[in-house]
């Protein structure tokens, strides 16, 4: 094995990460035709409605009774980043903002002091099938931001950055969400991130390789950086010269440049880089401090004040359908990819 390959694994659901991430997971599931209730269409009956992560009929319900996905819940002292690769999620918060995304497009959501929000899978489609695949990451906060105010942006698919290559006619297409990938930086985070600071050499990259395709992952300056790789769909990719098994993940020294070769069939990775925070994590589900005292606290506001409340009709909030993608903030401010 390369001295550039400190470690690998196979991959359990949901993935394991490095500091200062602390969750990684990755949906996809092949829904059906929707139905006017944004549901699918088949019957749900033998699920385990409420807590469906079984997949079944080639998807998962998740915590939807009607519509799959994660209905109203709290988050406190971290951060949230979704991105969509296919299929819609519809978004709505405690703050009153909302929002439809997909097709590439990435949220990133500062839950800090506190927030609920919910995250729904709307089938929009009735005459075909609705195919969802998203990764959700959860980016720790540092002590000094646990508390700041809530925040959310949307990262158009059509404003992120790629970086695209080609190896006699093999194509590598390389989506910088955060970080830089050599000279190509990405769009700034949320303000009070941990990636906000260059310093702290945050990235989040998602790589496809035709088979064939090389491309390079630039050295870390940082030498305290943690770097994971989680190769998640292909056959035969090549770290460094090695094959590595499909559904794997490699900790690799984020100082060394990285040969990446695609195999048989295209290789798909999601890329996670960052220097740690090296601070004490105490998590209590959807809650992550430094201290037990923060989370017995935390727990307390929130049954007294539920962060807010919830300004909307349904825990299952989805949004009109006949509306393309779009975000609404809490200040009253819509925008558009357009």
């Amino acid at each position: 094995m390369s001295d550039k390959i400190l470690n690998i694994e196979p991959m359990v659901f949901p993935w394991r990460t490095q500091d200062p991430f602390l969750f990684c997971a990755h949906h996809r599931d092949l829904y059906p035709k929707g139905n006017e209730q944004f549901g699918p269409v088949t019957s749900l009956s033998g699920r385990n409605m409420g807590s469906d992560f079984t997949i079944k009929d080639g998807f998962r319900m998740y915590h939807g009774m009607t519509v799959p996905g994660f209905p109203s819940h709290p988050h406190r002292g971290f951060e949230t980043v979704t991105i969509a690769k296919e299929g819609m999620v519809d978004h709505s918060d405690s703050l009153g903002a909302a929002g439809r995304f997909g097709e590439g497009d990435v949220q990133w959501m500062t839950a800090g002091k506190g927030v609920q929000h919910s995250e729904m899978f709307p089938l929009l489609n009735q005459d075909k099938e609705n195919t969802l695949e998203i990764f959700q990451i959860w980016l720790n906060l540092p002590a000094k931001s646990k508390m700041v105010e809530p925040y959310f942006s949307m990262l158009w698919h059509e404003k992120i950055p790629v970086v695209e290559q080609s190896t006699d006619g093999a194509k590598s297409k390389v989506s910088v969400i955060a970080g830089a990938f050599g000279e190509q930086q990405a769009l700034r985070p949320a303000p009070d991130s941990w990636a906000a600071d260059d310093a702290h050499e945050v990235a989040i990259w998602t790589i496809k390789l035709e088979p064939g395709a090389k491309v390079s992952i630039p050295a870390a300056k940082s030498t305290e950086a943690n770097r994971t790789l989680y190769f998640y769909q292909g056959t035969g990719l090549k770290v460094e010269g090695q094959e590595i098994s499909d559904y794997h993940l490699m900790d690799v020294d984020s100082t060394a440049e990285l040969s990446l070769v695609g195999g048989g069939t295209d290789c798909y990775v999601l890329v996670l880089q960052g220097k740690p925070l090296n601070e004490p994590v105490v998590q209590h589900g959807p809650f992550v401090m430094n201290t037990h005292e923060q989370i017995h606290q935390t727990m307390q506001e929130y049954g007294r004040t539920q962060f807010g409340g919830w300004p909307w009709p349904k825990s299952e909030q989805v949004h009109d359908p006949k509306r393309g993608r779009f975000a609404l903030h809490a200040d009253g401010r819509e925008e558009s990819p357009s």
